[in-house]
């Protein structure tokens, strides 16, 4: 999920590593409770068990009922699991639909409430993944989006142009995170390898990685205990 011009989840945001570049990151093992500086990596195995499985694409949404939610593209289109994300510390599995795709796709546009674009891959054309009851992929009549900006219109009547340009299907790389220890010798590097896509949750600091291996998540426990980050929780996980 992008922002926009609410302010929302972003998808754009800066990436954490390159396969080139290695970030001066210190990790801390699985399950550090006390906010701090460092960061945690999570792996698919001590995530809910349909993270344990490679995907397409992914996207974050905010739902209608305030918690944040993130889906996996898996089976090359035909499933599409379904994760609350909204305290990174406890994600849950919240199952998965069947789609009725005629292959993979990628998440293009973000159509607030209602749901997100979607650009079939090989030229396979547009649908709309509507998320306000059972999420359900729908064809949309004159909805081409190639070479073109479409204007979203909400129940008000704003308008909000948006271009699509997003590369599809594109390849893996592989991600090596800086891990520093107590000396010079402890230092080494973990590896999370084949990476089709990265993007990033703002209000709490957390990355997700979709690897060929599952979902990966690299948590900063500083920005989810920030107060402003779950106001309704008076700022306490």
């Amino acid at each position: 999920m992008r922002q926009n011009s609410a302010g929302k989840l972003s998808r754009a945001t800066t990436r954490l590593t390159l396969s080139t570049t290695l970030a001066a990151l210190s990790l801390v093992s699985v399950g550090y409770a006390n906010p701090s500086n460092d960061i945690v990596l999570v792996p698919p195995t001590n995530l809910p068990t349909l993270a344990r499985q490679g995907g397409e694409a992914m996207f974050l949404h905010d739902s209608k009922d305030g918690r944040i939610l993130l889906y996996v593209e898996q089976h090359e289109g035909a499933q599409l699991a379904i994760f609350d994300v909204t305290d990174p510390a406890r994600v849950r599995g919240e199952g998965s639909v069947q789609l009725d795709a005629s292959g993979p796709f990628d998440f293009v546009a973000d159509l607030g409430k209602r749901g997100e674009l979607v650009r079939f891959r090989e030229g396979q054309g547009e649908a709309v993944l509507d998320l306000r009851n059972n999420p359900v992929l729908m064809k949309v009549k004159g909805l081409d989006t190639r070479d073109s900006t479409i204007l979203l219109a909400d129940h008000a009547s704003r308008l909000t142009g948006q271009s699509f340009d997003a590369p599809v299907g594109q390849g893996t790389r592989d991600y090596k995170i800086f891990q520093s220890g107590e000396s010079p010798s402890d230092d080494r590097i973990i590896e999370v390898r084949q990476v089709r896509q990265d993007l990033t949750n703002p209000d709490t600091g957390t990355t997700f990685l979709l690897a060929e291996n599952g979902l990966y998540l690299i948590r900063r426990p500083a920005l989810e205990s920030a107060p402003e980050i779950f106001p309704s929780l008076g700022g306490s996980l």
